[in-house]
């Protein structure tokens, strides 16, 4: 019954201030990028504190997380690592499927932050405009974060790396960090339960390397981490 009475003094409080920073990031966004960037940082520490303090959920990064110049590759247990980008990345520029930038006003909100929107199977024009996104953002020295399963996948189990990963990393020319993350006992699902969330970050990969082998490494080392 207290992790009942803690998850739903969780969502009470996460979702009634999410409008309060919706409404928010919609006027900041009228003053320009910057006003709106801090506001959505705010809310994602916002949902660290909420975790924190009303479920007893706290983060622990092991390893370094550069801040620009390479891609993040991270594993998708939950939607905490999804809120969570923001805090624990400086200014990231998230790639995400393009059914998110659809929705009203808040997709709005998102590109003009710094979400990629995939479309998957769209051919090159849309790729082309995926590229081009996310060279912008590099460009102003963000770094890219992906999660390249394309799926939140359950807590200990392999998933294949999808097969747009390999293109977006064979021409964006950067490095890639492999992240794992354990959130899927803990918050993916409606009764949260209190404990640590850990990400933990692998050695980086570096470009230039064929299709099958980036996708291998980046697996292998995901699924490594997170069973260490």
């Amino acid at each position: 019954m207290i992790h009942l009475l803690r998850s739903a003094l969780f969502y009470a409080a996460f979702y009634t201030g999410s409008v309060f920073y919706v409404l928010s990031a919609f006027l900041a966004s009228l003053i320009g990028p910057e006003p709106l960037r801090i506001v959505c940082d705010a809310w994602s520490r916002y949902h660290r504190a909420c975790a924190a303090l009303l479920l007893g959920i706290r983060v622990r990064v092991e390893g370094h997380l550069p801040s620009h110049g390479v891609l993040i590759a991270l594993r998708h247990e939950s939607f905490f690592e999804a809120i969570d980008l923001p805090a624990l990345l400086r200014r990231p520029a998230v790639f995400a499927k393009i059914e998110l930038l659809r929705i009203p006003m808040w997709g709005r909100l998102a590109e003009a932050y710094g979400l990629v929107g995939v479309e998957r199977d769209q051919g090159a024009k849309a790729l082309r405009a995926m590229i081009a996104g996310a060279r912008r953002h590099q460009a102003e020295g963000r770094v890219l974060a992906i999660f390249p399963e394309g799926t939140r996948i359950a807590h200990g189990c392999d998933a294949p790396i999808q097969s747009g990963f390999s293109g977006l990393y064979k021409l964006l020319g950067c490095p890639v960090v492999p992240v794992a993350v354990d959130s899927g006992p803990l918050y993916h699902r409606w009764i949260k339960r209190p404990g640590t969330v850990t990400y933990r970050v692998g050695e980086t990969i570096p470009p230039g390397l064929p299709r099958g082998e980036i996708e291998t490494r980046v697996a292998c080392a995901i699924t490594a981490l997170n069973r260490d």
